[in-house]
């Protein structure tokens, strides 16, 4: 009996030290399990920290690359010599000194048919060219131009060597000598004549047997005693003979007619439909460094005289000079010039549908910025 307890005894103990022991290399075994789950913790939140920075860092390049981008767009810029690239004069400048953050390339025609076939083989991303033209482009190209904005009013005069003609009603029996039948200002001369009760086949001689240089040297000479021009003709002959004098500005007889708030629109920006919906942001930069430069120009005729000459839009920096506030150049957007415009494509489709394109411009041909 005495035997049997100390076996009992024994067996307690030792089942007592097994238990013991399990329970340690238990605890053991959950201490080195929680800290290997504290280490896996921290493993997932560093590698979540690097992936949130390696993001962060991604979405920064982007941005980096996009604004890059951005700046390394190059614009391809046409415009035409005289008062339609006047107003462009000083974003030129700027272009070129590197003040205006725009990286552009500029092209600068005599002709607008020099620009047509470059704006319709999408060479050109934007060009200043006559209003009448942009229309054309716009219907020859099924829309892949618009009209952003007008650059340009009237730059028509009729020039007199002398004191007679005071109205367009003392054209009557006259000769006038003019450049371009068929074109837009043959038109609007026409148009204007009209409404004030004169044919032009029947009460008025219309010359068109010589180009505008041609027809400025007569008017120096004093050979042509009356001419309708424009500008930068008009300086040029005021300039270089004393008695010839502005008897009418047609872009005034032309409010006359349909109102003060219907300016003579002559010339405008139109910018690549493709181009506009690839680089909205960069289009209205443009356009607002455009407007900026039509203002320095009006407020500065002297300076923007001589950078209009070193541009090689007028090969005369005192022409320029003395032309700018006869030159109405302006900025007026497509929206707000839209009415304006479409009175005037509708009263040139009357005399001629082709001067416009054949058909008049809907309104998806109006730039929306």
């Amino acid at each position: 009996m005495k035997n049997l307890s100390k076996i009992v005894t024994i067996l307690l103990t030792l089942v007592l030290i097994s238990t013991l022991f399990v329970g340690c290399k238990s605890s053991k075994k959950d201490v080195e399990n929680d800290k290997y789950n504290q280490e896996q913790e921290k493993g997932e939140v560093e590698d979540d920290k690097s992936k949130d920075d390696a993001d962060k860092e991604g979405t920064d390049k982007e941005t980096d690359t996009s604004e890059n981008d951005k700046e390394a767009t190059v614009i391809k810029v046409a415009a035409l010599k005289g008062p339609t690239g006047m107003g462009m004069a000083k974003l030129m400048d700027d272009v070129d000194s590197g003040e205006s953050a725009l990286k552009c390339e500029f092209t600068l025609s005599g002709a607008p048919d020099e620009l047509t076939g470059k704006i319709i083989s999408n060479e050109v991303d934007l060009a200043c060219v006559p209003t009448n033209l942009a229309s054309v482009l716009y219907n020859k190209s099924k829309g892949q131009i618009k009209l952003a904005a007008v650059n340009t009013l009237g730059v028509l005069y009729v020039m007199e060597v002398g004191d007679e003609i005071k109205s367009v009603e003392d054209l009557k029996g006259k000769e006038i000598y003019t450049s371009g039948k068929g074109l837009v200002p043959d038109y609007i001369l026409q148009y204007i004549l009209k409404e004030n009760n004169l044919d032009p086949e029947k009460d008025v001689t219309l010359n068109y047997t010589m180009q505008h240089a041609e027809v400025a040297t007569t008017v120096i000479s004093g050979d042509n005693k009356l001419a309708m021009l424009p500008q930068p003709f008009v300086t040029t002959v005021s300039m270089k003979n004393k008695d010839a004098r502005i008897a009418l500005d047609i872009t005034e007889e032309w409010k006359k007619i349909q109102g003060e708030d219907s300016p003579l629109a002559m010339g405008c920006i139109i910018v690549n439909s493709e181009f506009a919906a690839n680089n909205k942001e960069l289009v209205a930069d443009f356009l607002e460094e455009y407007k900026q430069s039509v203002e320095w120009v009006n407020a500065n005729a002297e300076e923007a005289g001589k950078v209009i000459e070193n541009q090689g839009i007028i090969n005369n920096a005192k022409i320029a000079e003395t032309a700018i506030p006869n030159s109405n150049i302006v900025f007026i957007t497509a929206e707000d010039a839209k009415e304006t415009l479409q009175n005037l494509y509708e009263i040139l489709f009357e005399f001629n549908p082709t001067s416009v394109g054949g058909k008049l411009p809907d309104g998806d041909f109006y730039y929306k910025e």
